[in-house]
């Protein structure tokens, strides 16, 4: 019989992680720690392919991934426990199941949902600072969301991508571009067909840098209009970005 395709939904804490994707100088990343699990289980090297490629620092609840096993003793639900026991504390299998060999995690997917968690407060608490960016100024959501609103619909976001970004195209696709709050946190969601490098993080702190300074949304408008890195504002912190979910079909 042939190989299996197996996905895995994970979760892990991106703090101690040089990213996910695998790299030559063989830093800490969560493709080559899952990669490792994956040969200590079937005793040879396995590839590992990912909805998405988060970069040094950010989180995920809903990174997707897929593997070809050809291990037989294992039904795909029980991929979950045996890859974690292979795996440190601060990266977890959430579900792993058998998809259609023509399934890939990347290529397959038609959207990405990614949530950023702010902290208003003067005073931030210390069990916080590692999943949110703390603002010392009270931000008011209305502000935030007329400067969100922009961005819904599909757009050349060069704006707010690395000026290292190989991507041929920067067009992408926008459904979801809003700010609400949860428990202390005020939180962005934005939702994508793809996203460019950074591309998150530098709407982010661009959002903030213009609420802060009280610009309307023409300002952001215009922005992204620009197509061009230096008119929009800093990258936000990586701390702060959770990659939540992948949605496919």
């Amino acid at each position: 019989m042939g190989k299996r395709t197996i996905k895995l939904t994970l979760a892990y804490d991106g703090t101690h992680f040089c990213g996910w994707q695998t790299q030559k100088q063989g830093e800490r990343t969560v493709q080559k720690i899952v990669e490792t699990a994956l040969a200590e289980l079937h005793n040879h090297e396995i590839k590992l392919y990912a909805a998405g490629r988060t970069d040094s620092g950010v989180h995920a609840t809903g990174q997707v991934a897929h593997f070809h096993s050809g291990h037989r003793s294992l039904a795909p639900e029980q991929f979950t426990d045996a890859i974690n026991s292979h795996l440190p504390h601060d990266v977890r299998v959430l579900k792993s199941e058998q998809v259609p060999e023509s399934f890939h995690a990347r290529f397959s997917a038609k959207a990405r949902l990614y949530r950023y968690y702010l902290y208003s407060s003067p005073v931030g608490l210390p069990h916080y600072r590692r999943f949110c960016w703390r603002i010392r100024k009270i931000l008011n959501i209305n502000s935030l969301n007329a400067l969100a609103r922009p961005l819904v619909g599909s757009h050349d976001f060069t704006s707010f991508s690395s000026t290292k970004d190989p991507s041929t195209s920067k067009e992408r696709e926008v459904f979801t571009s809003c700010f609400y709050t949860l428990g202390p946190f005020i939180v962005y969601e934005i939702r994508a067909n793809a996203f460019l490098w950074k591309m998150v993080r530098t709407i982010l702190g661009t959002i903030i840098t213009l609420a802060l300074q009280e610009n309307t949304p023409d300002m952001m408008f215009d922005t992204l209009q620009a197509k061009d890195r230096s008119s929009a504002g800093p990258t936000a912190p990586a701390r702060g970005l959770f990659l939540e979910g992948v949605r496919y079909g």
